[in-house]
């Protein structure tokens, strides 16, 4: 009997294809910027709030706008509903692209984020259940620590200065992108009281023509940027959460490059407007939501009251174990290998990072206690403890291993002969080891040189 070729194991975290490592290191660049301007915020929003509350207080409930579009809304309301509509349209093209260009396109390669970001999501609600029912407490906050602020974890490594290699940075921005689209879902699921079919179907008949005109290959922002903003009043009117309105827009862009194309739409649109998001409406976003007053008694009652605890239980210890269980079970039934540099507890380091919930749990705390605003507050308080001892893990578990990241991306880096590519991905290259060739040839001369300028005359003496 002729016995069966093996069939050969795919690789978990293995080496990315390198226009996906140039794109993810772009992303993670500007991420990591908009990361230490969210903790610059929620800092300033923490000191506002215990030094000057009622100048908080006043500011973040000044309403302005038309009432008669149903928009006149509180600072606070313009940040979450408004500001956040910018973050998840780039939400939205980033989906979009790695759908249509990055890791998600292909079925085998998008299984591994996409389990470990529905476990990343299900374990924290389910141990927020958990701990909120056996202490009587309200189910209602059960979403608050399934989501991951991407920006805040990449900030938390550029801080402590561990250069993960590509690959692991890579799986923690598809995880969240993942992460991100599951949150949307529960927002628009979940947390939509009632609907106004009218406003609904205009927002509806808005993303079309907002569609037809991208068909039509029709440029200029003057035409995009008002029929968005028209997109987006119909979208709150219609009582389902106006960031939907720009994920619906930012997956309509084209993410694939024609020829003769750099980049394609939605990745250019993606450059302009990243800054944006990053630099301006995430952190409006946290300075008018993380300001929380924070006493020794607010902080006893996060680690007693069973809705917070549920929250930061769920960050810390869901998260972790969802991500980490949710990557080693997609491994262990897909009978795939993880990458020989690395090692499980590098998942671990990962998963306790995906612990920082921050903008999208701030903004689920909002909503799913909104008729209870001392609680909310308190949950808030909850998501920023829980995001803070999620940083303390992550930061020790990546320290553990910091001598051995840095030798890896010193590796992925090398670029000896200087083209511009690393040399891990010219291997199989003839010109590449031709090239390699001539550099040591004339080191060697010059090697030579030197040593019959020393008195020596070029030769191995003990030869």
């Amino acid at each position: 009997m002729t016995e069966q070729p093996r069939r050969r194991a795919t690789t978990v975290l293995g080496r990315l294809p390198l226009p996906e490592r140039t794109y993810v290191l772009d992303a993670l660049r500007a991420e990591t910027v908009g990361g230490v301007l969210l903790l610059v915020a929620a800092v300033a929003a923490l000191i506002w709030a215990n030094t000057l509350h009622d100048s908080y207080e006043s500011v973040s409930h000044f309403h302005f706008g038309v009432s008669a579009l149903g928009l006149n809304l509180s600072v606070a309301h313009w940040a979450a509903d408004g500001l956040l509509a910018v973050f998840f349209f780039v939400a939205g093209i980033e989906l979009k692209r790695e759908l249509v260009a990055g890791e998600l396109r292909d079925p085998a390669a998008a299984a591994l984020p996409v389990i470990a970001a529905l476990c990343g999501m299900a374990v924290p609600a389910g141990v927020y259940t958990l701990v909120s029912a056996t202490g009587g407490g309200s189910l209602q906050g059960w979403a608050v620590p399934t989501a991951t602020d991407i920006a805040f974890a990449l900030a938390v490594l550029a801080v402590i200065g561990t250069g993960l290699p590509a690959a692991l940075r890579a799986f923690l921005l598809t995880l969240a992108v993942v992460d991100d689209l599951f949150a949307i879902l529960i927002i628009a699921v979940f947390f939509t009281s009632s609907i106004d079919f009218a406003a609904l179907g205009g927002a509806a008949a808005g993303l079309a023509v907002f569609w037809l005109l991208l068909r039509a290959g029709v440029r200029g922002w003057y035409v995009y940027v008002p029929l968005a903003l028209v997109i987006w009043g119909l979208m709150y009117n219609s009582g389902v959460h106006a960031t939907i309105a720009g994920v619906a827009m930012g997956l309509m862009l084209r993410c694939t490059r024609r020829e003769g194309e750099r980049d394609s739409p939605g990745e250019h649109i993606e450059h302009l407007v990243r800054p944006v998001s990053a630099g301006l409406a995430v952190p409006l976003f946290a300075l008018f939501s993380a300001g929380v007053a924070v006493s020794g008694g607010a902080l006893r009652d996060v680690f007693s009251r069973p809705e917070t605890l549920g929250v930061l239980l769920g960050l810390v210890v869901g998260k972790a174990l969802g991500v980490f269980g949710g990557t080693w079970l997609a491994a262990r039934f897909t009978r795939a290998e993880l990458n020989a540099d690395l090692a499980w507890p590098d998942v671990l380091a990962v998963a306790s990072l995906a612990g920082i919930g921050f903008t999208v749990s701030l903004l689920i705390g909002e909503l799913a206690f909104d008729d209870d605003p001392g609680l909310a507050d308190e949950v808030k308080a909850a998501v920023l403890v829980g995001s803070l001892i999620s940083v303390v893990l992550a930061t020790i578990l990546l320290k553990l291993r910091n001598k051995r990241y840095r030798a890896l991306c010193a590796e992925e880096e090398r670029d000896e002969d200087g083209d511009g590519v690393p040399d891990v991905y010219e291997q199989d290259l003839p010109a590449y080891h031709l090239r390699m060739a001539e550099i040591l040839e004339r080191k060697a001369a010059e090697h030579r040189r030197l040593a019959r300028l020393a008195g020596g005359d070029g030769t191995d003496d003990a030869g």
